[in-house]
């Protein structure tokens, strides 16, 4: 497995991740097709996890939502309460024909800090969780692989928190919360927070980028 040892983001948030109550989206569970793969991970703040992902050749599609909690169909505000044990998710669906579930993982960790529990930056709490929830045997085996890896390695100062557990469930986030960066450019914690991080990104992964 490849792997690219290098730190790339120090979360450092200006602002939280939250806004107005907006509309709420109903729970789904679509399949994709036999030949796109699933995955769902949590980093931090979504927002910045969808923009990531989203830019990534051979990712299909990238959602904001929430799951690992006990809950049915959460609200944000429910969430951010800390009382539903759900964690801020990225829902990636992608080709691995074009982008390996390795490619995957490494873009996965080097676009956080997976050594802070429950925490990126000034984003506190479970819902920040760092986790992969796997939907197959193979995706748990090389995440764990990596992640073991990760750490004999030594790129990471202190141990990676990341948990690795099998995919439980997952509801969709609001309509607000979805493309967000994409549709906010101008708002305060993607001036501060995520561009920067997505400046970095962009010249770390020039070679799995869309064009």
């Amino acid at each position: 497995m490849r792997l690219l040892l290098v730190t790339l983001f120090a979360a450092t948030s200006l602002y939280a991740c939250s806004q107005p109550v907006k509309t709420k989206t109903k729970p789904a569970m679509s399949t994709p097709s036999d030949k796109l793969e699933t995955i769902y991970l949590g980093e931090g703040c979504f927002w910045c996890t969808e923009a990531f992902f989203q830019r990534v050749n051979g990712v299909v599609s990238v959602e904001s939502g929430y799951g690992g909690g006990f809950v049915e169909n959460p609200t944000y505000e429910q969430v951010c309460d800390k009382n539903t044990g759900h964690v801020e998710l990225a829902k990636v669906v992608f080709d691995p024909a074009v982008v390996s579930i390795d490619e995957i993982l490494e873009i996965f960790w080097k676009t956080h800090d997976p050594t802070t529990l429950d925490q990126q930056g000034n984003d506190i709490g479970p819902q920040y969780k760092s986790v992969v929830y796997y939907v197959s045997e193979t995706q748990k085996n090389i995440a764990q692989k990596y992640k073991e890896a990760l750490d004999k390695s030594g790129a990471f100062s202190a141990p990676i928190v990341t948990t690795i557990e099998p995919f439980k469930n997952y509801y969709p986030a609001e309509n607000y919360h979805q493309n967000y960066y994409n549709s906010n450019t101008n708002q305060g914690y993607c001036r501060f927070v995520i561009a920067p991080k997505l400046e970095k990104f962009e010249k770390v992964f020039k070679a799995k980028l869309k064009h």
